[in-house]
């Protein structure tokens, strides 16, 4: 019996040469990182998807989170305390940023073109003057951006395998500095390549280095003004 492939786009839709290959649904979770599968949205078909469609659900009347991998739109977990520690970390940054004028400040919904095929929508994110000629921000709804500082809350759909990846593309696309936040824990790690890292504990703090320079903020002060999440 001849095996035919379970991923069958519609009739002359191009499909995503990463996903194109692929013959099931498993082998599609693979390759988005080992994630869920109530995270890969079913339309547009995977593989199949756009920067538009992607601007349809992030803009559009659904206003859902999402990133685009490889033709295929894959939801961003973000609950409600992610959202908050993501917001008071970008207030701190941005109070540093008053007095010390670097660069600008994202929020969880830019949706910023890091490698050809992937867009990503960072928790937090900073960008540099260097990288915004005349000081003007981009004009596209997906720019070819990619911050100097990425923050990704962690949520417990993440996989391992999915945050190496965005790690990987982030210092590919020119990122110098990732914090990865882990509210569980009320730990982070900060990255200085995809592989290296610096193991921050509960009493420890956040240093902006040579991205942020003189930019500290201890956890417990983060956490503390975020909030506790009932039950933690």
């Amino acid at each position: 019996m001849n095996r035919t492939s379970t991923l069958t786009p519609p009739p002359s839709v191009r499909m995503d040469p990463a996903i194109a290959n692929l013959e099931t649904v498993a082998e599609l979770l693979k390759q988005l990182g080992g994630i869920p599968a109530n995270r890969v949205r079913w339309k547009p078909f995977p593989g199949t998807a756009t920067e538009k469609d992607l601007l349809a659900v992030v803009e559009g009347p659904e206003k859902r989170l999402c990133e685009l991998v490889d033709g295929t739109l894959v939801e961003k977990p973000m609950g409600l305390h992610e959202s908050r520690l993501a917001i008071v970390l970008a207030y701190f940054m941005e109070t540093y940023l008053d007095t010390h004028d670097l660069g600008v400040c994202y929020g969880e919904a830019a949706t910023l073109r890091i490698v050809p095929g992937r867009v990503r929508l960072p928790d937090v994110s900073f960008v540099s003057w260097d990288k915004l000629p005349n000081r003007e921000l981009p004009a596209e709804a997906v720019a070819d951006l990619v911050p100097d500082l990425v923050v990704e809350v962690l949520s417990k759909s993440n996989t391992r395998r999915e945050m190496k990846g965005k790690r990987e593309e982030y210092f590919r696309g020119g990122a110098r500095l990732v914090w990865e936040i882990d509210p569980k824990k009320q730990s982070a790690r900060a990255y200085t390549s995809p592989h290296q890292f610096e193991e921050i504990g509960p009493d420890g703090v956040l240093d902006g280095g040579d991205v942020l320079p003189g930019f500290v903020l201890p956890l417990k002060r983060l956490f503390a003004r975020a909030g506790r999440q009932r039950g933690s």
